[in-house]
């Protein structure tokens, strides 16, 4: 139905959508709350055990991320953005969306402004809340039904102007929106480099992403030895990877500059694009101490992975891709405190002196 009501409500969303732009969003659209189209693949990814340890996805955490109703009482609608964080940047050990300072807050605090200038059009206090990645939320459906793009067949979403090198973070409000017009079209095509592209075959199947193999998995959340199988596939990735988004036609065509200065590569990073660069970083982190590694990374994405992670990371990386000039760091990490620090040295030496 029609009417004044009708009239504001669809008014108010689009200037809050120019809003959203206004901020500097890539991508920004209105979803209803509710069931996720994705809840059944969702439940058979769980099944499949595909999420392998982290074990939040599952529980309580499936319960509430299967009804989007849930995690926030009361809200009805997700204002959803998607933020650049610099997909023009060289590839390199280091995932890019980790280069810079920490998403989270950046992003949560640029969701805040959209809820405080709501309140202030308002004329009154809204029931609302941010999410950064950082709650029992599907992200990427959300987006979807919000109109920001497609599920490309590495599971990333894919933005029509921006590709997949985009965070996304959404505002949960108990407020009547239009809804923007979801994105239906998937134009992905025949193409499958994503998927001939992932070095430990994390991809089995078209948007099917199995985290026990992933290289991002192993070398983040990871709490225990890579396997051995898997460890040459890691190459010369020290934390997360961006290979299935590297070799995508769309990044290639539309990846954007960093929305935030904020996100730029600190100078920690900004000479390891090469081998020799990937070398020199590996073996740095090999000498951090605790207090190195946490100035290193003060108010970094990287500290998800505690010192004794990114060691053993850089065990396998110098593993990889490792020479003579490497042995004497890797002899060091043999007499590491923490065990798997101490076998990935051992495997590491040994790969580089039979090869």
């Amino acid at each position: 139905m029609g009417g004044p009501a009708a009239l504001n409500r669809a008014a108010l969303s689009r200037r809050l959508l120019a809003q959203a732009y206004g901020l500097g969003f890539d991508a920004a659209g209105i979803a209803p709350l509710g069931e996720p189209a994705t809840r059944v693949a969702f439940d058979q990814w769980l099944m499949a055990g595909h999420h392998a340890s982290m074990a939040y996805l599952d529980g309580e955490g499936a319960q509430l991320r299967r009804d989007a109703l849930r995690p926030h009482p009361g809200a009805t609608h997700a204002i959803v953005v998607a933020a650049s964080y610099g997909g023009r940047e060289s590839s390199g050990p280091v995932a890019r969306y980790a280069r810079g300072d920490d998403y989270h807050e950046l992003l949560r605090e640029r969701v805040r402004e959209l809820h405080r200038w709501l309140e202030v059009e308002l004329g009154v206090p809204l029931n609302a809340r941010p999410y950064v990645d950082s709650g029992p939320v599907l992200e990427r459906d959300l987006a979807q039904r919000a109109g920001l793009g497609w599920f490309g067949k590495n599971t990333m979403l894919i933005t029509p102007h921006a590709g997949s090198f985009v965070f996304l973070a959404s505002l949960f409000v108990e407020l009547d929106l239009e809804p923007s017009a979801p994105f239906e079209a998937d134009r992905c095509g025949g193409c499958t480099r994503c998927l001939d592209a992932c070095p430990t075959g994390a991809l089995p199947a078209p948007r099917v992403l199995d985290a026990n193999r992933c290289v991002s998995y192993l070398t983040i959340e990871h709490r225990d030895a890579i396997p051995l199988e898997l460890r040459a596939g890691v190459g010369g990735l020290l934390y997360g990877c961006d290979i299935c988004n590297d070799v995508c036609p769309w990044n290639r065509k539309f990846a954007r500059e960093a929305m935030l200065p904020a996100f730029a590569p600190r100078e920690l990073f900004t000479d390891s694009y090469d081998r020799e660069g990937t070398r020199a970083l590996a073996r740095s982190i090999c000498m951090m101490d605790a207090a190195d590694y946490a100035a290193a990374f003060k108010g970094s994405a990287i500290k998800r992975a505690k010192l004794w992670m990114l060691q053993r990371n850089a065990c396998v990386v110098l593993g990889n891709i490792g020479t003579a000039e490497d042995l004497a760091v890797l002899e060091a990490m043999c007499s590491h405190e923490h065990e798997l620090v101490r076998e990935h040295a051992g495997w590491a030496l040994s790969r580089i002196k039979s090869g």
